[in-house]
């Protein structure tokens, strides 16, 4: 059925490819992003946001050049179809029924999302979303204002809709529709550097995925790797993603994030550092959605790959700790102490002996921290509402 086709608009890999070209450090990437980001303005049309693009080119970053004819095309094209758009909206709200209008709002709400016209596809949408009467419909334009919010990284948008789709799926969404907004949520989550809630999502869809119009099925498999890898443990690691056969389907295509899972999961310290730094310069800092959070998130794995090798000694001198992670003691020294010093690793560093020794925190002097921790919460709220009993 027509309602079924979810359509691909916005086109969110060019707002990846003017991502890119807005990066100075990423140079190598710019010809064919360049190449990409004007076959698919041109493709969808795209006048407003051709437009936007060169109003934003400064002197130090030009994204594309300004091409007047292919402007007057795009415009002349546009000017075409919306008046088409526009005689078939009269038609139906002068001679057909609740159903053909909202065909026509539909289409005329598209057609400024496919061609990045932010404002009028918002407003558009919405008002197609108050003339349509079907709630799978209704889901898949709230969608599409979420997806509308990716594309020009409105965060109040995306969550907006979000909880609107959420929202009307619970009044009967279909399996289909469910399993892709978990795909939505968890692209805002990571978005936010909400890796853990994102990671638990992802893997429940990996095997039910269908989301194509917001991700590619290899950048949704490369998100799932990068988020659970962050936030599981070794054999939750081994279950969720070494064992999962979507997963080894596609890792031969993005064979840095193999070399980064299977070192991780082996213990070869010295090759996950290197496959780490690899990731972060081909797919974090490259990526629209992860590159505001690449250095967290690679300080992160660092310590967690810090932490694995610690707790399976007493203590380990400076020399071996150098030699399982293929980098020098001065450099090693200054790290762990800045982690120690964060409390994000259990050990303490003895210079005079060039040794670091385990100390793992007692689970009893925690349960009772958190016992005091809470304790103190609930005499407040005691206290807070005898005061408004009295």
């Amino acid at each position: 059925m027509a309602d079924d086709i979810v359509l691909p608009i916005p086109n969110l890999a060019l707002a990846q490819h003017a991502f890119t070209l807005a990066q100075p450090h990423l140079a190598h990437l710019h010809d064919d992003a360049r190449t990409q980001l004007l076959a698919g303005i041109s493709a969808d049309q795209m006048t407003p946001y051709y437009r936007s693009i060169l109003a934003s080119s400064s002197a130090s970053i030009s994204i594309l050049p300004d091409d007047p004819k292919l402007l007057a095309q795009l415009e002349e094209a546009n000017k075409e179809e919306l008046q088409k758009l526009d005689e078939r909206l009269a038609d139906a709200e002068k001679t057909e029924g609740e159903s053909e209008i909202s065909d026509a709002l539909k289409a005329r709400a598209n057609f400024f999302t496919r061609i990045g016209e932010k404002d009028l596809a918002i407003t558009s949408q919405k008002l197609a979303l108050e003339k349509t009467p079907g709630l799978g419909s209704r889901i898949d334009i709230v969608l599409t204002l979420s997806r509308i919010g990716f594309f020009f990284a409105d965060t109040d948008l995306v969550v907006w809709s979000l909880d609107r789709a959420e929202s009307l799926i619970d009044e009967g969404g279909d399996w289909d529709r469910r399993n892709r907004l978990k795909v939505y949520r968890a692209l805002h989550l990571i978005s936010t550097r909400s890796f853990a809630p994102a990671a638990t999502l992802l893997a429940d869809a990996l095997s039910t995925f269908t989301a194509t119009e917001l991700l590619s099925y290899n950048e949704f498999v490369g998100l799932t790797v990068v988020a659970n890898v962050l936030v599981r443990g070794r054999r939750e690691i081994r279950d969720k993603i070494i064992a999962s056969p979507e997963v080894n389907q596609v890792l031969p295509e993005l064979p840095v994030l193999g070399d980064l899972v299977k070192n991780l999961y082996d213990c070869h310290y010295d090759k996950f550092f290197i496959a780490l730094a690899t990731l972060e310069q081909t797919l974090l800092l490259p990526s629209r959605i992860l590159s505001p959070h690449a250095r967290f998130y690679v300080r992160e794995l660092r310590i967690k790959a810090y932490a694995q090798l610690l707790e399976s000694y007493r203590s380990l001198t400076f020399e071996s700790l150098s030699r399982a992670f293929g980098v020098g003691i001065e450099f090693l020294d200054s790290e762990l102490s800045r982690f120690i010093a964060l409390g994000r690793l259990h050990c303490t560093i003895d210079k005079v002996h060039g040794i670091v020794e385990t100390t793992r925190p007692s689970l009893k002097n925690a349960q009772y921290e958190a016992v005091v921790r809470q304790g103190d919460v609930l005499l407040n709220e005691v206290q807070r509402l005898s005061k408004v009993l009295v």
